[in-house]
Parts: structure tokens; C-alpha cells; sequence
């Protein structure tokens, strides 16, 4: 492994060495991740040993509120050790996390208090579901798909729009259609399957739905929400933060990942296929350059932006408007950077690529992830919009840019 030099975050992180620690199994598991299409009990334990499940959860619950380049250097060792672990792990703290800094203390302390381990919390965030308000709660029912590493949760990470006798409820002051996240007992939902897919196979992205399922208020949030009702600046992010961190991390890793496992085939000296036979020409050389290149580049991006994210939340202040832009360019610009990089060794690996290999998997679970909403030409559309001064009035969401309430 061709070992980038480590992200400076004030020192030795032993949360950072630790994951360095725990990549060869990791590594060492993915092939059974795949073919179970949910990651292994060997691998959930071995992130557990890590407190990996709490590194967004405050401090008063157990938790680690981890530095965010810390984070994001956790997320690139582990799915440079494997995709899929790597992304059931970022979802899984943008929806434990996000539950544990943002529920109302009552509920929060339902989740999270008086257990001896971080419980797992995942899901769907988008407002699929349609919540009707019942007395001090809402009844909730919908199909939501995506569903990053459900099947290891206890509780379920899912989003719904507000309706009150029978009508849309808006937010006060606003024509805006009021739009909740609810923390629901993974037991009341049944699992719908349907991850068939192309790669990122053990992320287990199943769908799932709910029916009339009666959730208090204390088990919601704002979904946008960017001040905690537990733990300290690192909530300052909010989900629209928390996501495009996890997502960095993950492409950062691939790509890693794929540049070293393409040297290691073009270097083997048996058992390489005829087209890398010529890797002591030019053409290649002058390529795998340019690719390691864009790689390097596209990670001091994605690294400059955390830092200064970073630096302002640890300041006690908010983030600007720009600062949320840079987090959704910058995890753009590198997952771009490493599709490319990944058709670059696909065409280079020639019959290994087209077998069942680590380039292989590594090569589908890339364009796998280029699918999500989050990486989209609208999202790219957006960050646009913002860079040019068109959108003074709006803030960003999950979504995309919106109104302010």
C-alpha cells in the first residue's frame, strides 16, 4: 500500500492508528461482505472495537465528537481497506450522530441512554415517508430505498413531510411544507430487498417500509438542524455536513485503493495479462502520472476544505454558506477524479478487471457510488449557483439550496 502522507490534525491520532490497525481485516473480510450482501459479524466487531459507530456522538452518551479530519481519514483507510465497510460506517454516523446531537433530550436519552454500547442507527433520510400529526406524535407510513446498512440497526434513520388534518403543515412564517427526520425501532419496519446492484453490494441498501407507525415528537428532528441539543461544535455541521464528510472519505479510499492495485498487477513479475506487458512504455507511465496526480489533488482539495471547516466550528462559529458549497464541490470534483481514475485501470487491467478481482470490485463500487443524489450534476449545478452569487438568499440542505425559513 502506497501510504499518502497522514492529514495533520494536531498529532498522532490513535483513532487514525487504530484504523490503519484493523485495515487488513477489513480487507481481509470483503469478499465474504460481498457474497452475504451485508457486512460480516467479524467486520461490525472490529469497527465496534474501534468505537467507530460513536465518532459522532457526544461525549455525555459515550461518544467521541472526533475531529472531522480525523474522521475523514478514518473513512479513507477503511474503504481503501474495503468499499462497502467504509460505507455502511458513514452512513451509519450520519444517522447515529445526527440522532444523538439533534433529538430532543428526552428521546436522545431513550437512544442513547443508560447502554453499554453505541446502539447503530441507519437509513433514508429523504422525506418519502407521509407523517400524519396524532396528538403528541405522528403516524407515520411510506417506502423509503437507500437504506445504507439497515439490516445492522436497532433503530431506523428516515424522513417524512408533515400533514395535519389531512393537510401539509408549513413551517410558521413560511410556505415551506414542514419536513421532520424520525428515529423509528428497526423492529416496526419490514425490509423490502431490492439491492440488486452493480457494486457497494454488502452496504445492504435494501429498501424498507413503514405503516402507520406512531413515532412521539421526541423521537424527530429537524432535519436541517445545525445547533445540538447535546454535544458541543461538531454539530455545528449538521447532516448537510455529516454526509458529504462520509461520502469524501469513501471515494479518497477507492481510489487509493485502485492506483496501488493496478502498480502492484503492472510490477508482478508473473501473471499479468499481455496488455500490461508494455507498462515499461511511455503511454502507461505518462498515464498512471497524470492519474496519481489528479488523486494527490483532488484529496488536498477535499482536505484544505475540512481543515478550514474544522477551524471554524472549533472558533465556536457558524458555517458560512460557502464553506457548505466547498464540502459538496470538493467531494464532486473527487469523485469525478477517481471514476476517471478507475476507467483508467479498468482498461489497463485488461482480462483481470473483467474477472472477479479487487480491481474489479473496486471499479464497480465506484460507479456505484457516482449514482448517489449527493454527487449529482445537480448538486454540481448548485454549488454553481452559489459560487457565482446567485443564491444570496438561499441555505443549503441535504437537498440542495432552499429558501431560509
Amino acid at each position: 500500500m502506497d501510504q499518502i502522507a497522514p492529514a495533520a490534525h494536531g498529532g498522532t491520532s490513535p483513532l487514525v492508528e487504530k484504523a490503519r490497525e484493523l485495515a487488513p481485516l477489513f480487507r481481509a473480510q470483503a469478499e465474504a461482505n460481498e457474497l452475504a450482501g451485508r457486512l460480516t459479524d467479524e467486520t461490525i466487531a472490529a469497527l465496534r472495537t474501534g468505537d467507530y459507530f460513536g465518532l459522532m456522538v457526544p461525549r455525555c452518551f459515550g461518544g467521541l465528537e472526533a475531529d472531522l479530519v480525523e474522521m475523514l481519514e478514518i473513512y479513507e483507510i477503511i474503504s481503501e481497506a474495503d468499499s462497502s465497510t467504509g460505507w455502511v460506517l458513514m452512513a451509519s454516523n450520519v444517522g447515529t450522530g445526527s440522532a444523538a446531537g439533534y433529538l430532543p433530550p428526552a428521546g436522545a436519552q431513550a437512544v442513547f441512554g443508560n447502554r453499554d454500547t453505541i446502539p447503530i442507527i441507519a437509513g433514508e433520510g429523504g422525506p418519502r415517508g407521509r407523517a400524519e400529526v396524532d396528538g403528541k406524535g405522528f403516524r407515520l407510513t411510506g417506502r423509503w430505498s437507500y437504506g445504507s446498512g439497515v439490516v445492522h440497526t436497532e433503530w431506523l434513520h428516515t424522513g417524512g413531510m408533515i400533514y395535519q388534518n389531512g393537510k401539509p403543515r408549513m413551517i410558521p412564517g413560511t410556505n415551506i411544507h414542514e419536513m421532520r427526520t424520525f428515529i423509528v425501532p428497526t423492529k416496526d419496519a419490514e425490509f423490502l430487498g431490492n439491492w440488486d446492484t452493480l457494486g457497494l453490494k454488502a452496504t445492504a441498501s435494501i429498501d424498507y417500509g413503514l405503516k402507520d407507525v406512531y413515532v412521539p415528537q421526541e423521537f424527530t428532528h429537524d432535519p436541517n438542524a445545525v445547533v445540538a441539543n447535546q454535544g458541543g461544535n461538531l454539530f455545528r455541521i449538521g447532516i448537510v455536513g455529516m454526509s458529504p464528510l462520509g461520502h469524501t472519505g469513501v471515494a479518497l479510499g477507492i481510489g487509493r485503493r485502485v492506483l496501488d492495485e493496478l502498480r502492484a498487477l503492472a510490477t508482478a513479475a508473473t501473471g499479468r495479462p499481455s496488455a500490461l506487458a508494455m507498462t515499461t512504455g511511455e503511454a502507461f507511465q505518462v498515464q498512471y502520472a497524470a492519474a496519481e496526480a489528479k488523486l494527490r489533488a483532488g484529496r488536498a482539495f477535499c482536505y484544505e476544505v475540512w481543515r478550514e471547516v474544522g477551524a471554524t466550528i472549533e472558533r465556536g462559529e457558524p458555517l458560512s454558506p460557502r464553506q457548505f458549497t466547498l464540502m459538496r464541490l470538493s467531494l464532486n470534483h473527487v469523485t469525478t477524479a477517481v471514476a476517471e481514475v478507475c476507467t483508467f485501470a479498468h482498461k489497463n487491467a485488461a482480462g483481470v478487471s473483467l474477472r472477479k478481482s479487487v480491481l474489479q470490485r473496486l471499479f464497480r463500487d465506484m460507479f456505484t457510488a457516482t449514482q448517489h443524489r449527493i454527487v449529482s450534476d445537480y448538486m454540481l449545478r448548485e454549488c454553481g449557483r452559489e459560487l457565482l452569487g446567485l443564491a444570496t438568499d438561499k441555505i443549503w440542505t441535504s437537498r440542495g439550496l432552499a429558501d431560509r425559513p
